[in-house]
């Protein structure tokens, strides 16, 4: 499960904020991160509420006087907690507030491979129609709004 983090994501980050200056890609790579995890064999802080609380707070006091710096490195605590959201967390009780209802993880897997491989698949291309939405509505055909949100990580005004 990569496109399902990586694509919808930002998109949902986008239609809720409408903010013109985050760093989308910040965004997909905050929601990416907890996947890392996976190769631990189980899930980790990535997968806790409380991971996404500390980035968030280690991004507002590492760019305490740097608001332009601070806006775009925002992109990557808010990918994680878009993360919890789309991966179900959630709904894992034990997962979700770690450490508040004990220290272990447990031995499953992470979220991402814990379900059937055809919802997997499904989410995947549900992810494909998202970002082909996604390419129609913020005009990205067009090369000069491609550019800026290849190399700023924006999307075109209006």
């Amino acid at each position: 499960m990569f496109l399902w983090f990586a694509v919808v994501a930002p998109i949902l980050v986008a239609e809720v904020f409408r903010s013109p200056m985050i760093d989308y890609r910040l965004v997909a790579l905050g929601a990416l991160l907890p996947v890392a995890e996976s190769v631990t064999g189980g899930p980790w802080v990535g997968h806790t509420l409380l991971g996404a609380v500390v980035a968030l707070v280690l991004v507002m006091a590492a760019t305490s006087k740097r608001r332009l710096v601070r806006r775009r490195l925002l992109g990557i605590p808010i990918g994680l907690f878009v993360h919890l959201v789309l991966d179900a967390t959630w709904a894992r009780t034990d997962l979700m507030w770690w450490p508040a209802l004990g220290f272990g993880f447990g031995d499953t897997q992470v979220p991402e491979f814990d379900r059937p491989l055809a919802v997997g698949l499904i989410l995947e291309l549900a992810a494909i129609a998202a970002a082909v939405w996604a390419i129609r509505r913020y005009d990205l055909t067009d090369e000069n709004n491609r550019r800026l949100l290849l190399t700023t990580g924006q999307l075109p005004r209006g």
